[in-house]
């Protein structure tokens, strides 16, 4: 059977979103390993991680309602013999980056726990509204399937802004330490992984402080980048101190930046995208029914009985990519109408065209 999730949180099965969010903030409250010190404080705390996790996914959790944990991370099937769906699911190990994105990264511990923690919200990232994700793993670019990797030397990231004093640090000598700049990556999207909202995982390298506070290693970790169905392109992702870590410095900020990668039929307009139709002179004069496909891989047919001018446009009303405020609504497809003029004209056609066509 494995584990019973919603037993973890404490709330019944038919629990709606606002009962899980709230059971989680309670339950993490109570657990973290930072005010509970019970030996097993810390298991129950990565339990009460994994299972928001599961249960605010509405795609996990109608995986997990069917075939429960063991399906989940098998496959969809409750068995290991792989049959049935691909979806597979495992907990990325790390309950304070659930914790940190949860409270949007605002140091709840401040208020809760006081100021000698040792870890928290800086394990984690801030991201923009709700804390629901939905992961795409279908397609060929699964974004599990590899792990994308990044160090700070400047070659695969650029600094950005200017550094800040931060009013909490420690003093060292006789001044305060100053924080890095942030450090920006570029994060490439297709239009699919906005439609349907996915998760990227990517390998940073960087500098820590041992703790005898003066040398340094390096280490290397994973960062979950949650993509909401519908963002929009410049949205920017910031894990806070991820960068490298010296005795002089305040780790930097690590921000990902979404930018649009390029689609084979469509391009996007914030939250519509624009599909261009190629039909011949014949059809945008005569009339045609033009088959355009859409973001889940419908296809509609359009009639187009009237005159079509090159450079019309007509538009599909909900067929484009999901509000990012409200995702269960969607803006529309643009189609735009290119008319493609024949190279040449037989004279016997040219008179008859003559005849009929108007003066003006």
């Amino acid at each position: 059977m494995g584990k019973d999730y919603y037993k973890i949180l404490g709330i019944q099965s038919g629990a709606n979103e606002e009962e899980i969010k709230k059971a989680y903030r309670k339950m993490a409250l109570k657990f973290h390993p930072d005010k509970n010190k019970e030996p097993n404080a810390e298991e129950k705390f990565k339990e009460i991680a994994e299972a928001y996790e599961v249960l605010s996914d509405p795609k996990k959790r109608v995986i997990y309602d069917q075939y429960g944990e063991d399906g989940l991370k098998t496959g969809g099937t409750g068995t290991s013999s792989g049959q049935g769906s691909t979806y597979h699911y495992t907990f990325h190990g790390d309950p304070h980056a659930t914790f940190a994105s949860f409270f949007g990264g605002s140091n709840p511990f401040d208020i809760f726990f006081g100021s000698g923690r040792h870890r928290g919200a800086n394990n984690g990232f801030a991201d923009h509204g709700d804390h629901d994700m939905d992961i795409d793993m279908d397609g060929e670019d699964d974004p599990f399937s590899s792990f994308s990797h990044f160090s700070f030397n400047g070659l695969n990231g650029f600094h950005h802004g200017g550094g800040r004093r931060h009013r909490t640090e420690p003093l060292h000598s006789s001044r305060r330490k100053v924080q890095d700049p942030p450090v920006v990556h570029e994060l490439r999207v297709s239009l699919e992984e906005i439609f349907h909202g996915c998760t990227k995982r990517m390998r940073i390298t960087r500098r820590r402080l041992n703790p005898d506070g003066r040398t340094m290693r390096t280490e290397d970790k994973i960062l979950n980048i949650v993509i909401k169905r519908g963002w929009k392109e410049g949205t920017k992702i910031t894990f806070p101190k991820e960068g490298d870590e010296t005795p002089e410095n305040i780790p930097a900020d690590i921000a990902f930046v979404l930018k649009d990668k390029g689609h084979l039929h469509f391009k996007r307009d914030g939250s519509n995208i624009i599909y261009t139709a190629k039909i011949s002179l014949k059809e945008a004069l005569c009339g045609c029914t033009v088959n355009i496909p859409t973001m889940d891989n419908k296809v509609i047919s359009l009639p187009c009985n009237d005159i079509i001018k090159p450079g019309t446009l007509k538009r599909v009303r909900g067929e484009g990519l999901p509000f990012p405020k409200n995702p269960s609504q969607r803006g529309d497809m643009i189609v735009e109408f290119q008319v493609r003029f024949p190279d040449r004209i037989p004279p016997q056609s040219k008179e008859i065209i003559k005849q009929h066509l108007p003066q003006s």
